[in-house]
């Protein structure tokens, strides 16, 4: 009969110990989760917070932009305008010697407002738009070849389809720094830039011929943190290579939302 009361209470002790572990574990998994929970909202907030921050940022630097845009073509420009009259009243008055000089400084200032014209379309955000990616490459690139910096290549394979407007101005914004690199510090002959417009992304190809750095070395350069950084907005891969003396390519990998 003793034996039998112990065995019950055995069985007794060894359900309630069973329950109590159930319910730590049951505890610890629930607490788990809630922070989990937690951690993930906390992640996604910071994440949110970062994307309003960048967001805004480029919002503002796309609207210094804009404005720079329209003093390059609004008042530069027409300073150089009526400079331009006024060197053509001069000509016409000047004898046959000197209008020669005078022509073609009356050139170069035609020249300087038709470059100035371009250049502010190319910081003018709407502009960008209303011409489409490709548009804005190829008008981009036949300004670098006009002022004889390098030579520009163009090429386009497959599709050209429509992208969200704030991913099409973060594409090119990005190819613009990069081409800028390109004309202050490549030393290059050939520019070429590839645009692959394939069924789930748009790959992008950009590279030179120029003289190549230490990538590594360049750590912290604003310019390139900022292309990165665009990238990363766009959810795109991004990859930068460069070789001395074998010249710099640019790897974009977006991918679309049709």
């Amino acid at each position: 009969m003793l034996q039998k009361e112990e065995i019950i209470l055995i069985i007794y002790f060894i359900v309630v110990a069973v329950f109590i572990i159930v319910f730590v574990i049951a505890f610890v998994l629930a607490f788990m989760r809630r922070k989990n929970k937690l951690l993930l909202r906390q992640i996604e907030n910071q994440q949110r917070f970062e994307k309003e921050l960048a967001d805004a940022q480029i919002e503002i630097q796309e609207q210094t932009l804009k404005n720079i845009g329209w003093e390059l073509h609004d008042n530069i420009g027409q300073l150089l305008s009526v400079a331009n009259m006024q060197l053509n009243v001069l000509t016409s008055r000047a004898t046959a010697v000197p209008s020669v000089e005078l022509k073609e400084t009356n050139e170069v200032i035609q020249k300087t407002v038709q470059e100035i014209r371009a250049l502010s379309k190319s910081l003018n955000t709407d502009v960008i738009l209303k011409n489409g990616l490709v548009q804005s490459i190829s008008n981009e690139l036949q300004r670098f070849n006009r002022l004889n910096f390098l030579k520009a290549h163009l090429d386009v394979k497959g599709t050209e389809c429509t992208l969200r407007n704030d991913d099409e101005i973060l594409i090119f914004r990005i190819l613009q720094e990069f081409l800028s690199n390109v004309i202050k510090h490549a030393k290059a002959d050939n520019l070429f830039v590839t645009l692959t417009y394939a069924n789930q992304y748009l790959a992008i190809e950009v590279k030179d011929d120029g003289i190549g750095f230490d990538v590594a070395n360049e750590r912290g350069n604003s310019g390139l943190e900022t292309m990165q950084s665009r990238a990363r907005l766009l959810k795109a891969s991004y990859q930068l290579t460069s070789t001395k003396q074998l010249g710099t390519q640019l790897t974009l990998k977006y991918p679309l939302r049709r």
